[in-house]
């Protein structure tokens, strides 16, 4: 049960005295006020952050997925790849524990964690205070890990620049179609894990993209390994063009030296 953004109130938490006896209407009804309430607030912190970004000319992305997709593995990949070019900050939403922060870190680039204890998801306000610890100026690429989770990171704006959705190729190529809301957020999709492939005979990667596709969602479908390097090179001319894209609406043109 998440305890910051309703998903633990059901249709019969009335009955059970977890919603106030002072609400009037159905279950639903409450249910529905209590999150309009969070996503509005969620959305202001959100526009200051994308605010914070903007200024700084720092492309963030939100990493979503569910738990053990490889999203920190594909960081660690990436970090090794462009790590030198590019100047890369992560930070990562777990419910416990360092462990994927700390092997960021261990690449030498900076990583703030984020426990959020039975939170089911990170929201504005949680990466506002993250990057704080952070100097944005002295970035070019924000990655935020996400908590693993199919159903409600994709509901709350962090004030991102565009979001990655991951599908490991051990989890089935249905995800799309029973996850839509996840998948038709996504500006990219990833298909990780692609060296398992030739071990799986009930994933069809042209399956899954047909189930994205079926969302109406035409964003690009890459299917690669970060562990074997396989399709790793798709993945990051997407990262070098967004940020170049980005750049280009949001950096200050320089005034030439007097």
């Amino acid at each position: 049960m998440c305890s910051t953004c309703g998903c633990g109130l059901t249709r019969d938490d009335d009955h059970r005295g977890v919603i106030s006896e002072e609400a009037h209407g159905s279950g639903n009804f409450v249910h529905l006020e209590v999150m309009r309430h969070l996503l509005e607030e969620n959305q202001n912190q959100a526009l200051h952050n994308r605010n914070h970004f903007c200024r700084n000319g720092v492309l963030a992305l939100n990493l979503m997925s569910s738990p053990g997709s490889g999203k920190t593995t594909l960081l660690e990949a990436t970090i090794e790849a462009i790590g030198h070019d590019l100047r890369i900050g992560v930070v990562v939403g777990d419910l416990e524990t360092e462990r994927d922060a700390q092997r960021i870190r261990a690449r030498g680039v900076p990583a703030v964690q984020i426990s959020t204890g039975q939170g089911c998801h990170l929201d504005a306000a949680m990466v506002h205070r993250a990057i704080e610890e952070l100097d944005l100026s002295a970035l070019d690429i924000l990655f935020v890990e996400n908590v693993g989770n199919l159903v409600c990171p994709a509901s709350f704006d962090l004030g991102q620049c565009r979001n990655v959705t991951l599908l490991s190729v051990t989890e089935g190529d249905d995800k799309p179609a029973k996850y839509p809301i996840m998948f038709r957020a996504a500006d990219l999709v990833v298909l990780s894990k692609s060296d398992l492939l030739p071990y799986l005979d009930d994933f069809d990667p042209g399956a899954a993209q047909a189930a994205v596709r079926a969302l109406a969602n035409d964003s690009p479908v890459l299917t690669l390994s970060a562990r074997r390097g396989d399709g790793m090179e798709n993945w990051l001319h997407w990262v070098q063009s967004e940020l170049g894209r980005f750049r280009a609406r949001h950096t200050p043109p320089q005034l030439p030296a007097a």
